[in-house]
């Protein structure tokens, strides 16, 4: 299975309670399928990780303990918790009034973590960043614009993606195309049988 240089994901957070803020509506599990930390922490992500790699992984406000646990259980040292920051604006680019339990949350972070070493090819790539928000939990392009100036054609794969890939991204996700697969035996590449049903699900769905 072939290893990478970069591994970029947006875990699917299970929260305490079935919100954030607000509406019952707006947490995470009402849309879409969750998983606890002990299940993202039994992923065999660092299976992925090239003997140098970097991970870059979305987390919540709520839960900064829980990222770091995680970033360390898949085999990486946590250099920066707030690594890349995106400021969420509204379509008319206003400050987005987001959700929170204490304060409305309105920034979203990356952490960066590293196993071995990792030399960026790029040192003025800014951290913060200003963006539309877009549906439930999409994150920016620009992120993925951000680590190909930090790496370059390097071998990247983004976990827990959505859609159809592009560019040179290899990707895994249960709504994604075209995903690894990873079974009781461990990753994968998918057969066409498989690929067949991951392209009529995202077609579908």
């Amino acid at each position: 299975m072939e290893k990478f240089d970069v591994i970029y994901c947006d875990p699917p957070w299970q929260f305490n309670s079935k919100k954030t803020g607000g509406s019952m509506k707006s947490g995470a599990s009402q849309l879409y399928d969750t998983m606890t930390l002990e299940e993202l922490k039994e992923m065999p992500v660092g299976e992925l990780a090239a003997d140098n790699c970097m991970l870059i992984m979305w987390w919540v406000g709520a839960m900064g303990k829980e990222a770091f646990e995680l970033a360390e259980a898949w085999g990486f040292e946590v250099r920066n918790m707030n690594g890349i920051v995106w400021i969420k604006q509204t379509v008319l680019g206003n400050p987005f009034f987001g959700m929170g339990y204490y304060t409305r949350a309105g920034s979203e972070s990356c952490l960066i973590a590293i196993k071995g070493t990792v030399k960026p090819l790029s040192r003025s790539v800014r951290a913060v960043f200003s963006s539309p928000v877009g549906g439930h939990s999409e994150k920016p392009s620009e992120v993925r614009d951000k680590i190909m100036e930090l790496f370059g054609y390097k071998r990247k794969i983004e976990l827990f993606h959505r859609g159809v890939s592009k560019g040179n991204w290899s990707v895994f996700g249960n709504q994604s195309y075209p995903s690894l697969i990873l079974d009781e035996y461990g990753w994968r590449e998918p057969h066409i049988c498989e690929l067949e049903l991951q392209l009529e699900g995202i077609e579908n769905g």
